[in-house]
C-alpha cells in the first residue's frame, strides 16, 4: 500500500502570491523612503514667484541636496516659513554678505546682482514707470541664514519682510529640482 506524501512547498499560485506581495511590499517601503527622505512634492500657491513660477504647479523638491552642501545664491528653495506654511523662494545672499537694494537694482556685497530669470518682467515695469525692486536697506545676513526673495517682487512676502527675514538652514525643505504638473509645463528649474 502506498503511503500519501504531503509536501511543504507551496503551490506555485501560493508562491506567485507570495512573490507578488513581497515585491508591492518592498516597492511601498522605497517609495517611503524616497519620499520621506530624498524628494517630496510641492504645490505653489500664490504669485509671488511669477514669472517663472505659477499658482497650482506641482514640484518635485530635493530633500537630500542641502545635507550635502548649502544652498547657493540662485538656488530656488522651499523653507518652513515662521507662519505655519511652506515658501517657495529664490536665494539672493549667503551668510555674512551684505545686501540691499537701491535704484530698483539688488546689490550683493556692493556689487549688482545679475538676474536673468526675472529680466524680462524687470524690464516691462520700467517701461511701464515702475520699479520692481523697492528699496531695502543694507543688511548683513546672520551666519547660518540665507536671504530669499520672490522673484515676483513688488508681491512677495520674504527676507525683506520682518515676519519672514532671513532663513535659517533648519527651516530648508529643499531645492526646486523638477516641474512635473500641469504636464505642458514639465521641466527642469533653472537656477541661474
Amino acid at each position: 500500500m502506498e503511503q500519501e506524501q504531503t509536501s511543504d512547498h507551496p503551490t506555485p499560485v501560493k508562491s506567485e502570491i507570495w512573490e507578488w506581495a513581497k515585491a508591492l511590499i518592498i516597492a511601498a517601503v522605497l517609495v517611503l523612503l524616497i519620499r520621506w527622505f530624498i524628494f517630496t512634492p510641492f504645490i505653489v500657491e500664490g504669485p509671488s514667484m511669477q514669472p517663472n513660477f505659477e499658482t497650482g504647479e506641482r514640484l518635485i523638491v530635493n530633500k537630500i541636496i542641502y545635507s550635502i552642501r548649502k544652498p547657493q545664491r540662485g538656488e530656488v528653495i522651499v523653507f518652513h516659513a515662521p507662519q505655519g506654511r511652506d515658501y517657495i523662494k529664490r536665494v539672493i545672499a549667503l551668510p555674512g554678505e551684505t545686501v540691499k537694494i537701491e535704484n530698483n537694482k539688488i546689490y550683493v556685497n556692493n556689487e549688482e546682482l545679475e538676474e536673468p530669470y526675472i529680466q524680462e518682467a524687470v524690464a516691462r515695469e520700467l517701461q511701464n514707470g515702475d520699479y520692481y525692486n523697492s528699496d531695502f536697506a543694507e543688511m548683513t545676513v546672520p551666519e547660518g541664514h540665507i536671504f530669499v526673495m520672490g522673484d515676483n517682487r513688488p508681491n512677495s512676502q520674504d527676507s525683506r519682510a520682518p515676519m519672514v527675514g532671513p532663513v535659517p538652514y533648519d527651516k530648508v525643505v529643499g531645492r526646486a529640482d523638477v516641474i512635473f504638473w500641469p504636464l505642458s509645463k514639465i521641466s527642469v528649474v533653472s537656477h541661474k
